[in-house]
């Protein structure tokens, strides 16, 4: 297992590498610039922007200064908010990583026991629901559903605030202050996890279904075994396997929809900021931001596959032949 897990350590680095080619690549032969944008600016003022900033260097140079930077922590320096990127990020990535986390538990608890319990009830009028709930999370875009729970719940009956971390002029500490931000997160989590369950829990609803109907679930049934332990004990655990895979796109699939969403509630994130870095053509926030969010989608590619390799034991086994 060490092996197998060194070996994915490696290939997610090689990614990074390539992956960081690409994003600065990509942003580096955008045209223009921040200081494209001043009107203000004289062409001569301009030029000598540019060079304190280093952009009139050679793209080969100016690639190897930003990845050392960025293996040291720095990300560069936002001309917009005039502070270093690790700095504004720093704050914004945790409030963002808040509501994702909070939305992830929520969207695999409620995946897991809606589709298990479709499964198992087959064509029943739990079943039924399910899968209206599945088309509407599928068919019902985030803004449309995030601006109907603003006018519903902020609105109509005030029972929670319209948007964002805190209240205007806040002074609550402790318990209080812990408090209010939950109340300001019921929304965003809310419009998050009913965008995120219903592909989820189709995945797992077809997945117990096609388990279901195995000859081994058939031969525990012969054997006498409880039916609590035959779904549990044998067809969940085989029914997980195509899920797992799933997890690698489930973290940046969250800070993605949260693009929209904390632009929605006003929540102080990385995604509003990104919308905001892309008017202003704050190219080393986009570009930070863009590598987090690879960074994400590799670790989560690579705890699938550790997570993979424990509930099916023949994918070590397999590796492990090829290592031989």
């Amino acid at each position: 297992m060490t092996r197998y897990i060194l070996k994915r350590l490696g290939l997610m680095a090689l990614l990074l590498f390539g992956v960081s080619i690409l994003v600065f690549l990509l942003f580096a032969l955008m045209p223009g610039d921040y200081y494209s944008s001043q009107r203000t600016l004289t062409p001569q003022r301009r030029d000598e922007l540019r060079h304190l900033a280093g952009l009139d260097q050679p793209l080969l140079l100016r690639y190897v200064i930003w990845l050392g930077n960025m293996l040291r922590g720095e990300f560069g320096y936002s001309l917009v908010y005039n502070r270093p990127v690790t700095e504004l990020l720093g704050p914004l990535i945790a409030n963002s990583f808040l509501i994702a986390v909070v939305a992830l538990v929520l969207t695999w608890t409620i995946a897991l026991v809606g589709g298990v319990l479709a499964a198992t009830r087959q064509y029943s009028w739990f079943d039924k629901l399910v899968t209206v709930g599945l088309f509407a999370s599928l068919s019902v875009p985030s803004f449309f559903i995030g601006l109907l729970l603003i006018k519903v719940f902020a609105v109509d009956l005030h029972w929670l605030p319209t948007g964002g971390m805190l209240d205007t002029a806040s002074s609550s500490t402790g318990f209080a202050q812990v408090l209010e931000v939950a109340r300001h997160m019921v929304l965003p989590v809310a419009v998050l996890t009913f965008l995120g369950a219903g592909s989820l829990t189709r995945y797992f609803r077809t997945g117990m279904l096609e388990v279901l109907r195995a000859d081994f679930i058939r031969t525990a049934r012969a054997k006498g075994l409880p039916e609590r332990a035959v779904v549990f004990s044998h067809a969940l655990r085989n029914a997980l396997l195509p899920a797992i895979t799933l997890l690698a796109f489930e973290l940046p699939g969250l800070f993605a929809g949260a693009i929209i969403t904390e632009t929605i509630f006003n929540w102080p994130g990385v995604g509003r900021l990104q919308i905001e870095s892309v008017q202003t053509r704050d190219y080393a926030v986009l570009m930070a931001v863009t590598m987090l969010l690879a960074f994400l989608t590799v670790l989560g590619s690579f705890l699938a596959d550790i997570l993979y390799a424990v509930a099916d034991p023949r994918v070590r086994l397999v590796d492990a032949r090829r290592g031989a």
